[in-house]
């Protein structure tokens, strides 16, 4: 018999909110952190909003000797990983080294950081360029920083697909854990609004260029425009169930199915992947349709995608089949970051018994979908599915549901 794999703990850095209360409790309120870039001028870019995580201070958190050498996102991650440990009441200090690991997900690496040792070589000399440079860009830092401040010697390891990326590192922490492995850290966070990661985002042609932070983020609007970008994410403790049980701990619920597609080359007529993903994640799952109680839309922000997405859900579920839900338009596309956070809002609305909104958007009547819009909608949840999409052609999606 397969491992059941549970989620013990929720770790949330979101422009919306910092810990997971304050987020959820936004969340549910419809507030957004979406606004006009602080973190540099954004004047002179085509683009110039943003969601940021606020008030977050890294000195508060993190001993000195980490400072110099982490990007915000690896410090974002090290603390978000603090609170999910410790909200699943697991201390690494009193368990195993090896049954221990963090797989986790990247879209950006450190860019701020690389970005100032650039600056360094180009105006003081190579000798002013930090060692750190080395590995605080790297995709894989954040697992190994994590592995490091916890003593976590197991199976660690990043998931580079983009958007998609979040969901495929909690489904590969899902394979260890069947594979023996007990506690998993995993999910991920992004963090690159800095000149040369906006740069780097711009080149998508896909970030919206409004400045009217409740009308430039518009999934399944019809005046749909591009997406928003943000920081953040969350990072989640993947147990093995019994393990879990066996120390006492309290349980969000399960990763129940899990499935992936790549989209065939754009122009050849063939269909996209994502209702296969779906229909993989539900039969890994041994869900059917009817079992779903609510997705967690990806989202896109533009015509195309939306209508792809909408056609991938109606198709499964028939139109108007089940509860859609973009928490998402609160803080932005958080790239590697969004599903994990995606993950974390079914899990809490498993826990409550609530949906969260999609807020600003006005629903085109193309799109043939039950949006949960403006105020969060009451409803039993017990099963939910979690979409997310990257840039290449990325599809994933997974299936949660009660334990």
């Amino acid at each position: 018999m397969t491992a059941s794999v549970v989620v013990t703990g929720l770790g949330v850095a979101a422009p919306n909110g910092l810990g997971t209360r304050d987020y959820w409790s936004a969340t549910l309120a419809g507030k957004h952190g979406i606004g006009r870039i602080t973190r540099f001028d954004p004047s002179a870019y085509p683009a110039r909003l943003a969601g940021e995580v606020p008030a977050f201070v890294a000195e508060e958190h993190l001993g000195s000797r980490l400072l110099p050498q982490t990007d915000r996102v690896t410090r974002l991650a090290l603390v978000a990983a603090d609170w999910a440990l410790k909200d699943a009441g697991a201390d690494p200090g009193r368990l195993p080294e090896f049954d221990m690991g963090v797989i986790t997900a990247s879209a950006a690496g450190g860019f701020e950081f690389g970005q100032g040792e650039l600056q360094n070589l180009w105006s003081r000399g190579s000798q002013y360029v930090s060692a750190y440079q080395s590995f605080a860009w790297f995709y894989a830092v954040n697992s190994g920083q994590i592995s490091i401040r916890n003593g976590m010697k197991g199976p660690s390891g990043v998931v580079v697909s983009e958007g998609a990326g979040g969901l495929d590192a909690v489904a590969q922490a899902r394979r260890q854990i069947r594979k023996g492995t007990a506690l998993i850290v995993t999910g991920a966070l992004d963090a690159s609004i800095c000149p040369w990661g906006w740069v780097a985002q711009l080149t998508t042609g896909k970030l919206s260029t409004s400045d009217e932070p409740a009308r430039a983020y518009l999934p399944f609007d019809r005046d749909a425009r591009g997406y928003v970008p943000g920081e953040g994410g969350a990072i989640l403790i993947a147990e093995d169930a019994g393990a879990a049980r066996a120390r006492g701990a309290r349980i969000y619920g399960e990763i129940a199915g899990y499935g992936a597609t790549i989209d065939p080359r754009p122009g050849s007529g063939r269909e996209p992947g994502l209702r296969k993903a779906i229909e993989v994640a539900l039969a890994d799952a041994a869900a059917d349709p009817a079992d779903i109680d609510a997705v967690f839309a990806d989202g896109a922000g533009d015509p195309a995608g939306d209508l792809v997405e909408a056609r991938a859900i109606a198709a499964v579920f028939g139109d108007h089949g089940v509860p859609v839900t973009v928490p998402k338009t609160m803080t932005g596309r958080l790239y590697s970051g969004a599903a994990p956070l995606d993950l974390a809002a079914a899990f809490l609305s498993i826990r409550d018994g609530v949906l969260p909104p999609t807020v600003h958007t006005d629903p085109c009547p193309d799109y043939p979908l039950d949006l949960v819009l403006a105020e969060p909608r009451p409803a039993p949840v017990r099963t939910a599915l979690v979409l997310a999409r990257g840039s290449g052609g990325f599809n994933s999606a997974m299936v949660v549901r009660a334990a």
